[in-house]
């Protein structure tokens, strides 16, 4: 997929530009600065964190209490102090009632994106999602991804399969599960951070169509 390469440097870039700006010793809004720290892990920043999230959420309520929301952001390494993450937590609980709900928690973790933008996304993953089961699995990328090209495919180190499985795990956080399924809502977080790396809407909306020949 070309777009991919143009995706890798405006990401590096997105990742030393964070780094810098959390080095600068000014005072941030704990939100902002979450932000920023994920940012600073790259695309799968926010999603290593979302996940780990999910994963905690023994009962399904999908509702973090300040323990878990803790444990999640240590778990997941990222660099606060117990008084920022009690500051953040405060922040993402509007109700003050001692818990954060994770969909409202990571649609304002996401930086903030254009309705175009979100639009072409949801056209991406609807094109690879051949079976319309708001999951993308191997199977479905097969169809719309090509490995043929692949060096490492071409040189024999690693099967189709392998390949196809490395790619839906960019989408899953180093730290996710990595069970090969990508979920809609998982697709997103990682494209909005590349969003975030890019300032020119018709530039984004030209590297999505490219890369997934939209």
């Amino acid at each position: 997929m070309s777009g991919r390469d143009d995706f890798f440097s405006k990401e590096a870039s997105l990742i030393n530009r964070s780094k810098r700006e959390l080095a600068d010793g000014r005072d941030k809004d704990p939100i902002y600065k979450l932000r920023l720290l994920c940012f600073s892990r790259g695309a799968t920043g926010i999603l290593g964190l979302a996940r780990t999230f999910r994963n905690m959420d023994d009962d399904g309520s999908k509702a973090l209490n300040y323990e878990e929301f803790h444990k999640g952001i240590k778990d997941t390494g990222l660099e606060s102090t117990d008084d920022e993450i009690r500051d953040m937590f405060t922040k993402f609980d509007e109700d003050n009632d001692g818990s954060i709900n994770m969909t409202e928690f990571l649609l304002k973790l996401r930086p903030p994106m254009p309705q175009s933008r979100l639009d072409i996304i949801d056209k991406a993953f609807k094109k690879i999602d051949r079976t319309g089961d708001g999951v993308i699995t191997v199977e479905d990328l097969r169809t719309v991804y090509s490995v043929k090209d692949h060096p490492k495919y071409l040189s024999g180190e690693m099967t189709e399969n392998e390949i196809l499985t490395q790619f839906l795990n960019n989408f899953e956080g180093g730290r996710g599960n990595l069970d090969g399924k990508v979920t809609k809502e998982e697709f997103q977080n990682y494209y909005a951070t590349i969003s975030a790396s890019i300032d020119n809407d018709a530039y984004f909306d030209l590297v999505m169509r490219r890369a997934y020949k939209l």
